[in-house]
């Protein structure tokens, strides 16, 4: 057989068809799971009462749709088509192809699935359980083994600016998922971090931060050096710029991490390096908005007319706001006022609508004509797609900073009397309620403009013609950068992707090493000075409910060393407070109040109440009713088992507490169901899950298991309660 056979072989561009089709159809579940959740947020009564499609639910479902469905896909879409065509080769393995191309489809699934029953590990932008993390890790391999055989195997001898960036996503993205998901298994469908408090706290940040980094931003970034420059037709404006904005943003991002804890129990030294490293990555990424949009000079004409130009321009626009604004917000002052609040929000989605979908619209414009061999269907469709998505993300944006600065504001507000001038966390939640009005209709917006994408895709490709001739490799070779700048050392690296890998992974170790190793041994990193009491059998249970409802979404664990907060919600919080937390649940928005020293402050009857009907104990609350833990049974059989892995976690656990774990856990069911019956409250509610729910919202907070408090609620029917049984909650109860 001829060995250079291959070499004439046309490109291998079914599999990036399939990925430009996955990236449609993925693009518009998350977007519509958005628009969803905003209106549940805007209105309670769209939760409808179901557990599957409650905003606990939804809201883990719609930020992993978003990110590794519709962005995901995107980036193997522009992956597969640059990497052959800047290697002049096919892909390494059709084989490997198809089974990446399938696996991540069926991860996809699997995600869904599980989200929507519940089945979380309760750690923001990582829910998937251990069974999908292996799978994950699975596919990445294949997909990492196509990718670098491809570069074995390539016709042209320096890498491009675009594989620089492929290959850093490639590795980090496997150190972050490998790292971040060190899980021990209690069940198939069961699991609990390795790490605890403070340790998982700092990990999943790390990994929360560089998800980001090396998935939203990034693989990004080669589609933008790729892309960027064959449109215009012409090399990307400064070689040497590329150079210095892909190592320093590989080297300078992995640290940044620890911004999204400030004023936390982590450490200051860590809090600060964290801060510091996040204000310097301002000069990489503005240097590479600059890349970006100084290639285009000349073009600006053409901006206004194609589709193509107009969404690559767009995009790289934002992508210097969202990193003018990120490092802003890692300034421990700006923090202080926008960390928890909406304004959070509007920074994530002016990146991830502006940046990642504006590109992956100007590439799928790009590709879908050159793939089915045919011209676009309407630019003018195109045009209104452009405009109807930009004025979505304006209107999602500006109302979101005004919701967040407004209710920061409101938040820190104190009264010359040094009381809080709105102690009612509720009520900064209803001021801004007519806001989330305001950011559904722009997500809305934003979603109609994606379906007029859709058609125009669809009729697009309708109209190609039925036979569509491969593309086959140029042999000619190509030059992408400037022509004067041809000899230098990091010329020399480009020939030598071993080398440039091994120093891709060198650059996002030192940050790691240094920044996650203190974790390893506790003792080392948070001073115990009273350790507390662990979780009983059945707060483990009812913890479990909390991260399966999805809780930590709209509920933080986190008392920050500040004045106001210590005022609404007590004394702050400490690093050894959290020592058998697995997972922490610090959050990161506040749509309710911080739950960290709640235990004791209600009496049973009034978490019965306000889990069945929130508005009945505090007006104006937005939260949806969970009516269906009032019927639905806690699972007691598998505590022994969970007590069991938290031991091998580090949790200490007696062997007779592990034994008689179920017992145990039924006899303290048993004393607060009796003492809800002497509240007022219905009979025969100890083995609901209500009941578990509220024995663990009663330990937050205290340092031993909690009692059933006294009577303090007069009867009345569950059903029906009347508001003035208990009190309302004073300085903000759950809304």
């Amino acid at each position: 057989m001829d060995p250079h056979a291959n070499e004439i072989a046309p490109y291998d561009d079914k599999v990036v068809k399939q990925f430009v089709v996955a990236t449609l159809v993925w693009g518009f579940v998350g977007l519509l799971l958005g628009v969803i959740i905003a209106f549940q947020l805007a209105s309670w009564k769209l939760n409808f009462g179901l557990p599957w499609i409650s905003f606990g639910r939804l809201r883990p479902l719609h930020t992993n749709a978003a990110i590794f469905a519709f962005a995901g896909n995107a980036v193997f879409a522009a992956v597969y088509y640059s990497t052959q065509r800047l290697c002049k080769t096919r892909m390494f393995n059709d084989g490997l192809s198809k089974i990446h191309f399938w696996g991540w489809q069926l991860i996809i699934v699997l995600a869904a699935v599980t989200l929507l029953f519940g089945i979380t590990t309760g750690k923001e932008y990582a829910e998937l359980e251990w069974p999908v993390d292996i799978l994950i890790a699975v596919v990445w391999v294949i997909f990492a083994v196509n990718f670098f055989g491809t570069l074995w195997r390539r016709r042209e001898k320096h890498l491009y600016v675009a594989l620089w960036f492929y290959i850093a996503t490639i590795v980090t993205v496997a150190v972050l998922h490998i790292v971040n998901s060190v899980e021990l298994p209690v069940s198939f469908l069961k699991s609990y971090p390795a790490y605890a408090g403070v340790q998982d706290a700092l990990v999943q940040w790390w990994y929360g931060h560089n998800a980001v980094a090396f998935f939203l931003t990034t693989p990004f970034l080669g589609l933008m050096y790729y892309f960027v420059p064959k449109a215009v037709g012409r090399p990307i404006y400064s070689y040497r710029l590329s150079i210095v904005h892909f190592w320093a943003l590989v080297f300078i991002y992995i640290w940044a991490g620890p911004h999204h804890l400030l004023y936390t129990a982590l450490p200051d030294w860590a809090q600060t390096l964290g801060m510091v490293f996040s204000l310097m990555l301002w000069a990489p990424s503005w240097g590479g908005t600059v890349n970006g949009l100084l290639t285009m000079r000349g073009s600006w004409d053409k901006v206004r007319t194609e589709p193509v130009l107009k969404f690559l321009a767009a995009g790289v626009t934002f992508y210097g706001m969202s990193t003018f604004e990120g490092p802003l917000l890692s300034i421990k002052s700006v923090n202080l006022l926008a960390h928890y609040t909406d304004w959070i929000v509007a920074h994530v989605h002016g990146g991830t609508l502006g940046w990642n979908a504006f590109l992956t619209f100007g590439m799928l414009f790009y590709l879908v004509p050159k793939l089915w061999k045919t011209e676009l269907y309407s630019k003018k469709l195109a045009d209104y797609q452009f405009w109807l998505g930009f004025l979505g993300i304006m209107i999602y944006i500006l109302s979101m900073w005004t919701a967040g600065v407004t209710q920061g504001l409101m938040l820190q507000a104190i009264d010359g009397s040094g009381r809080l001038m709105y102690p009612d966390f509720v009520a900064t939640v209803i001021r801004i309620v007519p806001l989330y009005w305001v950011r559904a209709v722009g997500g809305t917006l934003f979603l109609l403009s994606f379906v007029l994408m859709l058609y125009n895709m669809w009729m697009t490709v309708k109209l190609a013609p039925k036979e569509v001739v491969e593309e086959r490799p140029i042999l000619k070779h190509v030059e992408h950068f400037d022509d004067g700048i041809k000899q230098n050392r990091h010329r020399k690296l480009e020939g030598l992707p071993v080398v440039m890998t091994v120093l891709a992974v060198g650059a996002i170790l030192v940050g790691t090493i240094i920044e996650i190793l203190p974790t390893i041994t506790m003792h080392e990193y948070v001073t115990v000075t009273n350790k507390p009491v662990p979780y009983t059998a059945l707060e483990v249970a009812g913890r479990d409910i909390y991260l399966r409802e999805g809780c930590y979404n709209c509920h933080s664990q986190m008392i920050r060393p500040t004045v106001p907060e210590s005022l609404r919600y007590g004394k702050p919080s400490q690093g050894d407070e959290f020592i058998y937390d697995h997972p922490f649940q610090w959050g990161s928005k506040r749509t309710g109040p911080d739950l960290a020293r709640l235990g004791g402050k209600y009496p049973d009857m009034w978490h019965f109440r306000h889990m069945d009907d929130p508005r009945v104990m505090t007006p104006g609350s937005i939260m949806p009713a969970y009516t269906w833990m009032l019927r639905d049974k806690t699972e007691f059989m598998p505590l022994r088992k969970k007590l069991a892995v938290l031991k091998t976690a580090g949790v200490p656990y007696t062997a007779d507490q592990i034994q008689n774990a179920e017992q145990d856990a039924r006899a303290q069911a048993k004393k607060i169901a009796d003492g809800l019956v002497a509240q007022g409250g219905p009979r025969n509610m100890e083995d609901r899950e209500i009941v578990a729910m509220i024995a663990y919202l009663q330990k937050l907070g205290k340092a031993a298991p909690v009692a059933a408090p006294a009577p303090a609620v007069p009867a009345a029917a569950p059903t029906a309660p009347a508001a003035a049984a208990v009190p309302a909650a004073p300085q903000g109860g759950l809304p």
